[in-house]
């Protein structure tokens, strides 16, 4: 069975080998032509138009929140000019964000901070903290209303290297118009930090104290009694002397 399986197997190569071309010759086939594939274009997606939406009425708010530039803080000229410290500031020196409120407590801790006040006030006070501060060091703290100067006060530094301070503000109750209102401090020429805070209602009219007006008292002064001249008195005529007649 092995030796078949072996003939079975040679005589299959020489048939697949060599009977094909055999039979070709006696039946040769007829060429066939191939089909020659043609190029097709992949067509292209056409977007089709969409229905464009007929833009609505886009209601404009009456106030817009679009913040406006802020230009950096700076100190006038005129202060700047009476400064008094030579010291050289420390860049590195820190301040933190300001507090506001009308009181303070012995350890410079405010006493119902806020940011809006409502008018009487009489003082307010900016409190912050601060740490590598240069003694002597020039400082400076601005108040400005609506963008206006109202008060300052610059002076060389007389805290500590840090620790907690205030800058106040203490005009006549009817000066607290309302608005908005901001404190900058500077530590030399060089802003640290800017607070902002609200004063609504009217503040008290001032009173009008009248001075008593000085009237002059008329004091009467007597005339002088008229003193009646006297009469003129009549010079007696010269009576003449009698002649003297001849002695006899």
């Amino acid at each position: 069975m092995i030796f078949v399986a072996l003939l079975i197997g040679i005589g299959t190569f020489f048939v697949g080998r060599f009977t094909e071309p055999l039979a070709y010759r006696y039946f040769p086939p007829s060429i066939t032509p191939s089909y020659t594939p043609t190029i097709t274009l992949t067509p292209t997606i056409t977007l089709t138009p969409s229905i464009t939406l007929t833009p609505s009425i886009t209601n404009t708010p009456a106030v817009t929140d679009t913040p406006t530039s802020t230009p950096t803080p700076f100190i006038p000229p005129a202060i700047e000019a009476s400064f008094a410290s030579v010291v050289t500031p420390n860049p590195d020196a820190i301040f933190s964000p300001l507090q506001f409120a009308q009181a303070i407590d012995n350890n410079y801790q405010p006493l119902n901070p806020s940011t809006v006040f409502n008018n009487p006030i009489r003082r307010m006070y900016a409190i912050f903290s601060y740490d590598k501060m240069t003694p002597g060091v020039q400082w400076t703290a601005l108040w400005l209303r609506d963008g206006e100067l109202v008060h300052y006060e610059s002076k060389p530094w007389d805290g500590e290297l840090g620790g907690y301070g205030y800058t106040d503000w203490q005009p006549s109750p009817e000066k607290w118009l309302p608005g908005n209102y901001q404190v900058v401090i500077f530590v030399g020429n060089e802003w640290k930090v800017v607070g902002t805070f609200i004063v609504e209602g009217q503040p008290p009219t001032a009173s009008v104290t009248r001075f008593p007006t000085y009237t002059r008292t008329v004091t009467i002064t007597r005339t002088p009694t008229r003193t009646k001249i006297p009469a003129l008195t009549k010079t007696p005529s010269i009576t003449r002397q009698p002649t003297l007649g001849r002695t006899p």
